[in-house]
């Protein structure tokens, strides 16, 4: 990994860690001789045609934001770079996808799952480990290995939803669908609403994941006034700990099932399927129904596509539950599969919270500046090696989606050298930072606001705050 260093600001404000490799000097040379702009890949998601792309081609006048602080107290530019200059500092070896070595990654985690299942299912028993105790801790450290490979998968199939596994749509819709569905996750249904979060990362009222929620809506929640938020007293640690806990064990079948942290506009759904609906429990707005206000007329049938998928797999399970029994399955398949949700949750969320991150209105939010609101962080060779560099890549990913992971980090190291300041990473302490960074965001990030004293465009530039005293006060706001 590159060396670290701190932006130190001045005062008692803490520090906004970012990455300086020998990328970002001005002695790096030119990586394009010529723009990948107009490369012959599919595009996707954040390398598609975007109608605020337009936008994303004229710079940002500063003087029109005013000053801006971040949660850490950190004044905060809006980006100032745009699509094409990110695509021209590109080697045009990174965009090229290999099917070849793609399967070689899914070979290789399945070889993984394998082995691993063979060998504690072989040697450890009561007659080669007679101590119980003993047996309950290596099948516990099985449950947590199982889960990192079947994790490694899901970041496979990801892959293939992006159009990065390989350069044909049939191997990576097919392997994609085969894997995430293995894994109870509908596969185009996933694939269609992760591309609309890649069009709208930072839009805070189109966005689909860990969406925060604005001064107003925290206010609703607790039942107060928007004004009374900067009065409150710390919100008791044992209540950050159960929310956590809450958010990491069913985090992921709640979005499945209830869109939980994705937007709630569903009425500006363009073909009229989100009237009168919401975010919640039986109100269609879910990741199995073909008539979601989550998707397009024309996606449909692939809905129900991953619908199949998922009800192939839960027959399987039953099957072999009947067959080797519910409390083997349980060990085998179902504790792993939380670990993967585990993970799966705690990635999204730490790539899109923290408290540099800033959010956007509508109206101030484009492309560029939102594929910027994300940080990548780094969890050594579980993040590297068994999560294919899910964690330590994610900004290239969201300003080009379809490099595959293997060529990312060369990727990313030509675009820090565009972004400078702007680009966000916070990789202290390594695989022991990633994990305090949970307690952290959740403790510091607990809704948006402007900046106070915030006018004209500041006014739609949005930073985390929170009653915990951490970072900068929220705004006083004058009584409604």
């Amino acid at each position: 990994m590159a060396s670290v260093s701190s932006a130190l600001p001045t005062g008692n404000k803490p520090a906004l860690r970012r990455t300086q490799t020998e990328a970002t000097t001005d002695s790096y040379p030119a990586t394009a001789d010529a723009s990948p702009f107009d490369s012959p890949l599919e595009r996707s998601a954040s390398n598609t045609s975007l109608s605020s792309l337009a936008s994303d081609n004229v710079k940002t006048d500063k003087a029109e934001f005013g000053k801006l602080i971040d949660t850490y107290g950190n004044e905060f530019e809006v980006p100032d770079f745009t699509i094409k200059d990110i695509r021209d500092a590109i080697p045009k070896h990174c965009y090229e996808r290999s099917a070849l070595r793609s399967l070689s990654y899914v070979a290789r985690d399945m070889v993984y799952l394998a082995v691993t299942f063979y060998v504690w299912n072989k040697y450890v028993t009561p007659e080669y480990i007679p101590l119980k105790a003993a047996r309950v801790v290596l099948w516990g450290l099985y449950t947590f290995m199982q889960g990192l490979f079947g994790t490694g998968l899901w970041v496979l199939a990801h892959e293939c939803g992006h159009q990065a596994f390989s350069p044909s749509r049939f191997i990576n819709d097919t392997v994609g669908w085969v894997l995430h569905s293995a894994l109870l996750v509908p596969y185009f249904s996933w694939k269609f609403s992760h591309s609309k979060h890649h069009k709208a990362t930072g839009n805070i009222e189109r966005d689909m994941v860990f969406v925060p929620r604005t001064r107003e809506q925290q206010a609703s929640r607790i039942g107060k006034f928007a004004h009374e938020l900067s009065e409150l007293t710390e919100e008791t640690p044992i209540y950050t700990l159960i929310h956590l806990i809450g958010q990491q064990l069913i985090g992921w079948p709640n979005y499945l099932m209830t869109n939980v942290t994705g937007h709630n506009n569903h009425e500006k759904q363009r073909e009229g399927r989100g009237k009168g609906k919401k975010n919640g429990w039986f109100t269609g707005v879910n990741h199995f129904n073909p008539n979601s206000p989550l998707y397009e007329e024309r996606e449909a049938p692939w809905i129900i596509v991953s619908d199949i998928g998922i009800a192939i797999t839960i027959t399987a399970l039953v099957y072999l539950c009947k067959t080797f029994g519910t409390s083997n399955m349980f060990v085998w398949y179902f504790l792993p599969y939380l670990w993967v949700n585990h993970w799966l949750v705690a990635i999204t969320y730490l790539q899109h919270t923290d408290p540099s991150l800033p959010h956007y209105t509508a109206e101030e939010w484009n492309f560029v500046r939102g594929a910027a609101a994300t940080i990548d962080r780094e969890f050594g060779f579980i993040g590297r090696h068994l999560l294919h560099g899910i964690i330590e890549t994610h900004v290239l990913h969201h300003y080009v989606s379809t490099i595959p992971f293997y060529n990312a980090d060369e990727a990313s190291e030509a675009i820090k050298k565009v972004m400078g300041k702007h680009y966000r990473s916070d990789v202290k302490d390594g695989p022991i930072g990633f994990i305090k960074s949970m307690w952290k965001a959740a403790r510091w990030c607990q809704w948006v606001e402007p900046t106070e004293g915030a006018e004209g465009k500041g006014k739609g530039v949005l930073f985390y705050r929170n009653q915990n005293g951490l970072g900068t006060k929220p705004a006083k706001l004058p009584k409604a």
